[in-house]
C-alpha cells in the first residue's frame, strides 16, 4: 500500500482491464444486468432498423410504390415508439445497477478501512482514504451507470452499422473504411495521455481533500495560530495542481475529439460525394443513398462517442485501481490463523512478558524495551513517567493496535496475539486523553459501546461519571445533539461523557489514559470516587501525568525511556530518591 506521496509515482494503468475486477460485484445483480443487456440489444437493433425504414419511406414516393407509403410511415413510427420504451428501460436498469454496485463498493471499502489498525494510517492519510471513498466511487458510478452502457451500445452500432453499410453498398463502404487507420491512431496516442493525466487529476484531488480534512478538523488551532493564510495558500496550491491536471486532460480529450470528428465526417462528405455520383448514374436509388448515409452517420457517431468514452474508461480504470488497493489492503496487525477463544468471563489478569516495541514510523527509537510486569485481577495499577516514556504504548499494545516486536502479552494466561482483535478488545473499556465524541446525541455517545443499553442504564453511567448534572442542564438533556467532534461541549464535559461510555460498557478491564486531565478539581474528585468504586470489581490501568490522580492505586509503575525504572505504592515511591520522588516534589511543592 503506497502512502499519499508515493501515489504520485504509481505506474500508469495498463488498460481498462482493472474494471474486470468489478465483475464479482455484479454477480448478485445478474438479472438486472441481463435485463439491461437485453434492452441494450433491443435499442441497438431498432436503431439499425430505422435507416431501412427511412430508406423505404423515401423510395415509397416513387409511383410504383406509392400504395406502400402509409405502411412505411406507420412502421417507422412504431419502431420509434419501441425505441423510446426500450431506451427508457435500459437507462433505468443500467443506472440502478450502477448505483447498487457503487454503494456496495463504498460499503466494502469502508468496512475494510474502519477495521484497519493505526499502523495502516501511519502510511495513508485519512483524507486520502475519504477521497477514494467519495471522488473515486463517484467517477466509477458515472462509468458503470453510463459510460459502459454507451460504450457497448456504440460498439454494437459500429459493428452492425458497418455490416449494414456493406449490405447497402459495398463500394461506398470500402471507401469509408479507408479512413479507419487515421481515426485509430489519435485514439491510441491521446488515450494513453488522457489516462496518465486522469490519474494525476485524481491524485491531486485526493491530496487537496486530505489537506482540507486535516485543517478543518483542527480549525480552532489554525485560527488560534493565525495560520489561515498559510492554510489557504497550501490548499489553493493543491487545488491549482488538480485544476492544471484537469485542464491538460480536458485539452487532450478536446484534441482527440476534434481529430476524430473531423476525420470521420470528412470521410462521410467524401462518401456522399461518390454516392451522389452513383445516384446520378442510376447505380443506386435515393432511398438506398439515404439509408447508407444514416448508417454512415451512426457509425461515425459511434466512433466519435467511443473515442470520448475511452477516455472515461481510462479514468475509471485509474479510480478502480485506487479503490482496489484499499479493498485488497492487508492489515499490518493480522488476525490469527487459528484464533483461541478469549477468556469468558475474563478475570482481568494482565501479563507483559519481556515486551519490546518500536513504532513503524519511528523505527530508530524503542518505545518499550524489555518490559515485564503483571497486573492481578481486580488490581489498580498506575503508569507514570515523563512524556514519551511508553505509558500510552502499553495501552496500544494491550488493545492490539500494534504487535510487540518481541515478548508476549497475556490476558488470563491466554496470548493476546492468538485471539481475534474483536474478542480481545471486548475485554477492555477505554477512556483516552482526547476522547472521540461523535455527531450524535448525548445518549448516543454514552451508548456508543453498548448500543442496546436502556435509558436507565445510560443515566446510571452518567451519574457515576459525574456527568448527569451538566447533561440535564443542556437544552434537550440526554437527547441534545452535541455537534461534530462534540463542538458544543467543553473539554471536561467530553471526558465525562467518555468515562460514562466506558462505565456503561462494563468490561472486565478499565483503561484510563489521562482520563481526568481536562476536569476541574470538583469534577475530578467525583470521577475519582466513581473510578474507585468501579475498580473494586475490575482490573484498572491508569496513565496519568498528574500524580494526585494515582495516589489511590494499589501499585505504581514508573516508566522512563521505555523501561520500568521503579515500582511501588505512592508512599514508597515518594519516600525514595528516584524519578517518581522528583516528579512528586515538583507537583506537590507549595507555591
Amino acid at each position: 500500500m503506497a502512502d499519499a506521496n508515493d501515489t504520485k509515482d504509481r505506474p500508469r494503468s495498463r488498460s481498462v482491464g482493472s474494471l474486470r475486477r468489478l465483475a464479482p460485484l455484479l454477480a448478485p445483480y445478474r438479472l438486472i444486468a441481463w435485463g439491461a443487456l437485453a434492452m441494450l440489444l433491443t435499442t441497438t437493433v431498432l436503431n439499425l432498423i430505422l435507416p431501412i425504414a427511412a430508406g423505404r419511406v423515401v423510395d415509397g414516393f416513387r409511383a410504383e410504390r406509392i400504395e406502400l407509403m402509409d405502411y412505411y410511415f406507420l412502421s417507422a413510427l412504431g419502431i420509434a415508439g419501441c425505441l423510446a420504451i426500450s431506451t427508457a428501460a435500459r437507462y433505468y436498469l443500467v443506472t440502478r445497477l450502477g448505483e447498487r454496485v457503487v454503494a456496495d463498493v463504498r460499503r466494502i471499502v469502508y468496512d475494510r478501512v474502519i477495521a484497519m489498525s493505526p499502523a495502516f494510517y501511519e502510511r495513508l492519510m485519512t483524507g486520502e482514504v475519504l477521497s477514494r471513498l467519495n471522488a473515486d466511487t463517484t467517477l466509477l458510478l458515472s462509468v458503470i451507470s453510463s459510460s459502459v452502457s454507451v460504450a457497448l451500445r456504440n460498439s454494437l452500432l459500429l459493428v452492425g452499422g458497418l455490416g449494414l453499410m456493406f449490405w447497402t453498398s459495398p463500394k461506398l463502404t470500402a471507401y469509408a473504411l479507408l479512413i479507419v487507420p487515421l481515426v485509430v491512431i489519435p485514439i491510441l496516442t491521446f488515450g494513453r495521455k488522457v489516462r496518465r493525466l486522469s490519474k494525476l487529476n485524481q491524485q491531486a484531488l485526493a491530496d487537496s481533500s486530505a489537506r482540507a480534512s486535516e485543517t478543518l478538523l483542527a480549525a480552532q488551532t489554525v485560527q488560534a495560530y493565525t495560520a489561515e493564510d498559510e492554510s489557504r495558500r497550501l490548499y489553493g496550491g493543491l487545488v491549482e495542481q488538480s485544476f492544471e491536471a484537469a485542464r491538460q486532460r480536458i485539452f487532450a480529450r478536446a484534441i482527440l475529439t476534434a481529430a476524430v470528428i473531423f476525420l470521420v465526417f470528412s470521410a462521410v462528405v467524401g462518401v456522399l460525394w461518390i454516392g451522389a455520383a452513383d445516384l446520378r448514374d442510376g447505380l443506386m436509388s435515393a432511398g438506398e443513398l439515404v439509408q447508407f448515409l444514416i448508417y454512415a452517420g451512426l457509425v461515425a457517431g459511434a466512433t466519435g462517442s467511443l473515442s470520448e468514452i475511452w477516455g472515461e474508461l481510462q479514468r475509471a480504470a485509474g479510480a478502480t485501481e485506487r479503490l482496489l488497493e484499499l479493498m485488497d489492503a492487508e492489515d499490518p496487525i493480522p488476525q490469527p490463523a487459528a484464533p483461541i477463544p478469549a477468556p469468558s468471563p475474563a478475570a482481568g489478569e494482565i501479563v507483559f512478558d519481556d515486551v519490546s516495541f518500536r513504532y513503524p514510523s519511528r523505527p530508530e527509537r524503542s518505545a518499550l524495551d524489555h518490559v515485564s510486569f503483571t497486573v492481578k485481577p481486580g488490581e489498580t495499577v498506575a503508569l507514570v513517567g515523563p512524556s514519551g516514556a511508553g505509558k500510552t504504548t502499553v495501552f496500544q499494545l494491550l488493545l492490539r493496535f500494534y504487535d510487540p516486536e518481541s515478548g508476549e502479552i497475556r490476558i488470563d494466561g491466554a496470548a493476546a496475539q492468538k485471539m481475534t482483535r474483536q474478542d480481545l478488545r471486548r475485554i477492555f473499556s477505554v477512556v483516552s486523553q482526547d476522547p472521540a465524541i461523535f455527531a450524535d446525541t448525548v445518549a448516543g455517545n454514552i451508548a456508543f459501546g453498548a448500543p442496546h443499553a436502556t435509558p436507565e442504564a445510560i443515566e446510571a453511567a452518567a451519574r457515576a461519571a459525574a456527568a448527569h448534572e451538566f447533561i440535564t442542564d443542556l437544552p434537550q438533556g440526554y437527547e441534545t445533539y452535541v455537534g461534530e467532534r462534540g463542538v458544543m461541549l467543553s473539554g471536561g464535559q467530553k471526558q465525562r461523557l467518555a468515562i460514562a461510555r466506558a462505565i456503561l460498557r462494563d468490561a472486565p478491564v478499565l483503561l484510563l489514559d489521562e482520563a481526568t486531565s481536562a476536569l476541574d478539581a470538583e469534577s475530578e474528585r467525583l470521577v475519582q470516587e466513581a473510578v474507585a468504586r468501579l475498580s473494586e470489581s475490575r482490573t484498572t490501568l491508569v496513565v496519568a501525568h498528574r500524580l494526585a490522580t494515582v495516589k489511590r492505586a494499589d501499585r505504581i509503575l514508573v516508566l522512563d525511556h521505555g523501561t520500568i525504572v521503579a515500582e511501588g505504592t505512592h508512599a514508597e515511591l515518594a519516600a525514595s530518591d528516584g524519578l517518581y520522588a522528583r516528579l512528586a516534589r515538583l507537583q506537590f511543592a507549595p507555591d
